[in-house]
């Protein structure tokens, strides 16, 4: 077994063809056969079988690409460490980043990235924050940025950014509102939420088992576009990071109230592998996407409009809020 062969086997996993397999790795379709072929009869396992789609990995195919990926994407950084100068990074990058992150500053981020380092080839993949973990740890992903969850983990965390959620309506919602929120005046709102496999979830979820509130969604969504549009057009309240919602507060079609006693709060960490340091590339591209995120949630356009419904009124206890029937709903 080579480092050729364990090449040509991952490009024959991943595109599940030898005609494209073959077109990644710019040889002939019967250079890539022979060697699987050789792999095989080394290995005394099979690794593929032919089907109508192409070439489907057995378990022992499977098994190999989760035991060679990591191998091999730590031999490439450690090539690339080695080769590189400082005036000139390459290499590939796989980041794996939560939706409201994605919706909120990914384009930005990449834009100035790209102008920084034209060089660097990068895939980014959308996702939940468990499901990311796990490519993490299994080496398919370089780096994740998820929300920190509860339970423990092996993976390195680095601290990104702490934000607060905030209740949101749409500008039409009705005047009966208070100022800010109480988290146990929550379940008398009809509400559309992430579901419970979203990070997102497990945040408010951890924060409402703690004051013994009990949310129970009308729908529960796990795109964030599609709650925020719901919410624009509808009598439901959603609860979201104040990033998620910045533009649609900004352009005056949705309002964001503050929740309060207690405050809720999510955690923003980029995960990698203990064993397997961020290459110079990926680190400058967590380190733009960071800025970004930090540079959004300092926006003052969304503190305005929070000042604003909040109003005077932080020393006031919150009124009680109206039933949804009293509200038209």
């Amino acid at each position: 077994m080579d480092l050729r062969q364990i090449q040509y086997f991952i490009a024959l996993f991943e595109d599940g063809s030898v005609t494209r397999a073959a077109k990644r790795l710019n040889i002939v379709q019967p250079a890539l056969s022979m060697q699987i072929a050789k792999l095989e009869d080394e290995l005394h396992q099979q690794l593929f079988e032919r089907n109508a789609h192409g070439m489907a990995p057995t378990a022992a195919g499977r098994l190999m690409y989760r035991l060679f990926l990591p191998i091999m994407r730590d031999l490439a950084h450690a090539r690339q460490q080695l080769v590189q100068r400082d005036e000139v990074v390459t290499g590939h990058v796989s980041i794996g980043l939560i939706a409201s992150v994605t919706e909120s500053v990914l384009a930005d981020a990449l834009s100035r990235f790209h102008a920084r380092y034209p060089h660097v080839e990068v895939t980014v993949a959308d996702g939940y924050s468990a499901t990311f973990i796990d490519w993490v740890t299994g080496g398919q992903l370089d780096a994740a940025l998820i929300n920190k969850p509860r339970a423990r983990f092996s993976l390195d965390a680095q601290p990104l950014l702490d934000e607060e959620m905030v209740l949101v309506t749409s500008a039409e919602h009705g005047p009966e509102l208070p100022h800010a929120i109480e988290l146990a005046q929550l379940p008398e709102l009809e509400l559309v939420l992430p579901t419970k496999r979203h990070g997102l979830r497990g945040v408010l979820d951890t924060a409402a088992q703690h004051e013994d509130v009990l949310l129970a969604p009308r729908f529960e969504i796990d795109v964030l576009s599609t709650i925020v549009k719901l919410v624009e057009s509808t009598h439901f309240a959603t609860i979201l990071p104040r990033i998620a919602v910045q533009r649609a507060v900004h352009r005056g079609s949705l309002r964001a109230y503050p929740i309060l006693a207690p405050r809720i709060v999510r955690h923003i960490v980029c995960v990698s592998h203990p064993r397997r340091p961020l290459s110079a590339a990926a680190d400058a591209l967590v380190s733009i996407i960071a800025d970004e995120l930090r540079q959004v949630s300092s926006a003052p356009e969304l503190d305005a409009t929070l000042s604003t419904e909040s109003g005077d009124a932080s020393n006031d206890p919150p009124p009680a809020l109206s039933s949804s029937n009293e509200r038209g709903a």
